[in-house]
């Protein structure tokens, strides 16, 4: 079993404090993501996971067992960054040998262990190769496959693919969920990209300013975010968010904005048109043609800007007027604190 829990843990830079008691609990083969604008802390959360930050206060725990004062090396994690950080000099056997031979692991296992993560990762014909002979995913794959051969407890991913282009992140997204799939490993990974972490994630961990705003499934935050900013944060593009006042005068949804909610949000691929008088009513600023879709840019009554996803074969001009409503189901109401409100309990 590889399990990860984080208690109360706490982490200041000098007097600024970066991580305000952070509680999670990862279970053994779970594919948690941390996602979050640039800054909130989640980098800062894997590194001392790591062991390459120590905590200020709280704990950290691998396998039940308080880990705080073990070394990086003893902790069981293997770390895969964003740059790589493979040695040019070497052959890609040796960067993925590398780390077993410091521990004096025999001969005869290193080459067993380097073979086996070749074969999982397609890396077998590149074994020569030095990483400048390597395109960016397969360099990837190289420090990947360093993380596998040591048999980690816990793997770690910091922005892996973020210096990829966006066709080879979509395709290294895939693999790397299935490499998930076939090794059953704990892995805790770090991304700015919510795309990615709706993907790939079993659990997403979603992080404001050091602090947790919400632990789910990639489904539970989409279908029922507890505030605005994970509302927006979650799904693409981003929720529409509107005066729940301005939706009230609408009577055809007026029943679904109890009298406590402030804001009411509905997602661009959730709009419907309708009938006058059944919706809101919008005028049309520009469309986007996505192919399949088009992504509509339009103006409420107040001004307020929103953008549908409709049809790419539909038609629409700037400064035509359309009227959309949008199901019981997929209307999100929050309060003056910006917490969702649960209509069902309202």
């Amino acid at each position: 079993m590889s399990t990860l829990e984080l208690r109360a843990l706490h982490k200041k830079f000098d007097q600024t404090p970066v991580i305000h008691g952070v509680d999670l609990q990862v279970a053994h083969g779970e594919f948690v993501v941390f996602v979050g604008p640039s800054g909130c802390g989640k980098s800062t959360l894997l590194r001392m996971i790591a062991g390459l930050d120590a905590p200020t206060e709280g704990d950290l725990l691998i396998d039940g067992e308080r880990v705080n004062d073990v070394g990086a090396a003893e902790r069981g994690c293997a770390m895969v960054f964003q740059s790589y950080a493979l040695y040019p000099h070497m052959t890609v056997y040796d960067n993925m040998a590398f780390g077993l031979e410091n521990a004096k692991v025999p001969r005869a296992q290193i080459e067993r262990k380097v073979q086996e993560a070749a074969t999982l990762l397609r890396l077998d014909a590149l074994l020569q190769r030095r990483p400048t002979q390597l395109s960016g995913g397969q360099r990837q794959r190289v420090a990947i496959g360093r993380a596998i051969v040591r048999d980690p407890k816990i793997f770690l991913f910091d922005e892996p693919l973020s210096n990829l282009d966006a066709e080879l992140r979509v395709s290294m997204r895939s693999e790397l969920r299935e490499l998930h799939q076939r090794l059953g490993a704990t892995m805790v990974y770090v991304t700015h990209d919510q795309v990615e972490a709706m993907t790939m994630a079993d659990k997403i961990v979603v992080l404001r300013a050091g602090l947790v705003e919400q632990v789910g499934t990639p489904v539970s935050l989409y279908e029922k975010p507890c505030n605005t900013f994970v509302a927006g944060f979650i799904g693409s593009p981003r929720m529409n968010f509107m005066a729940a006042a301005l939706v009230r005068a609408c009577p055809a949804l007026s029943a679904w904005v109890p009298p406590q909610a402030q804001q009411v949000g509905v997602r661009p691929e959730h709009w419907q048109s309708c009938a006058p008088g059944q919706g809101l009513p919008m005028t049309v600023l520009h469309a986007e043609y996505m192919g399949a879709q088009r992504l509509v840019h339009a103006e409420l009554a107040d001004q307020t800007r929103v953008e549908l996803l409709v049809d790419g074969e539909q038609l629409l001009s700037a400064g035509q007027v359309i009227h959309m409503s949008v199901a019981e189901h997929h209307v999100h109401v929050f309060d003056a604190q910006d917490q969702r409100i649960d209509r069902t309990a309202a």
